[in-house]
């Protein structure tokens, strides 16, 4: 199996938390309308002249993404350092489609996405126009070449944002950090950026209610995080990990994965993350 294809235990059944009932659907109506308005905004920015896009100010690019979260009824709070500028390679926990933006949010980058989503259709074309780089993560042979593509976007001075987890988990439980795609980033010569998000009801407690784990379909997701209330995305920027402090990306990799867990111990079971 490629490392690129890691499984997760989390399942919408075991692990993730139901939302707004009948009530809610007023609401959640109008949160979905607004999302696809700023979607809709967003595919026709990226079918735009390439000149046009490499013109728009990142600053903007930031407050759109948090406005697709925030439109979605869910409130963006980022604490931490700006991300540094140039070569970068931004990682981060996986548990939702909302990580995707809140990424974006820190600092405008080229996403690193499975090669599946190439072909969806609607979304497929513009995410190549904007940008994204695809992994076939089923091929271990196509390792190398997607760790030197990767390598020479970051050489070029471009940002780009990845899930070493490699699969979604619910937030409660989490998944050790895959190595390939530090690599990339020892090669490049470009530090990396940990990224810790999380979905909080109220202020404390975290909740699995933005998770899209396992069988869950995106609309079934999509319609979950609308629905609610009270919903927040910590997003935590570390401290950067410069280049020349980590030899190899097993040590690169261990570094971002403690940067971005703490001392949260070892990757849960399915036990420890049921409900």
């Amino acid at each position: 199996m490629s490392g690129w294809l890691p499984v997760a235990p989390c399942t919408p059944g075991a692990c993730v938390e139901p939302s707004g009932g009948a009530a809610a659907v007023p609401r959640a109506a109008l949160r979905l309308t607004a999302v696809a308005a700023l979607l809709l905004a967003g595919f026709a920015v990226v079918l735009a002249p390439s000149g046009l896009r490499r013109r728009l100010p990142a600053a903007l690019v930031r407050s759109w993404c948090r406005w697709v979260v925030r439109a979605a009824g869910v409130r963006v709070r980022v604490t931490g350092a700006a991300a540094p500028e140039g070569g970068l390679l931004l990682v981060a926990n996986h548990v939702s489609w909302l990580d995707v933006p809140l990424l974006a949010a820190v600092r405008p980058a080229r996403m690193l996405a499975k090669s599946e989503i190439r072909r969806w259709p609607v979304a497929g074309g513009p995410a190549a126009r904007a940008g994204v780089l695809f992994v076939e993560r089923d091929r271990i042979r196509a390792l190398p070449h997607t760790v030197d593509a990767i390598a020479r976007a970051l050489g070029t001075g471009a940002a780009v944002a990845a899930f070493p987890e490699g699969s979604t988990w619910c937030g409660r439980a989490r998944g050790p950090f895959s190595r390939a795609v530090f690599q990339a980033a020892l090669d490049a010569g470009v530090p990396v950026q940990p990224v810790r998000i999380r979905y909080l009801a109220g202020e404390r407690a975290v909740s699995t209610t933005p998770a899209f784990v396992g069988a869950d379909t995106l609309l079934a997701s999509l319609w979950r995080v609308a629905s609610a209330r009270g919903l927040t995305a910590e997003v935590d920027v570390r401290s950067a990990l410069p280049p020349g402090r980590h030899s190899d990306r097993r040590s690169l990799a261990r570094a971002a994965e403690h940067a971005v867990h703490g001392h949260q111990g070892k990757a849960h079971s399915k036990s420890m993350c049921n409900l």
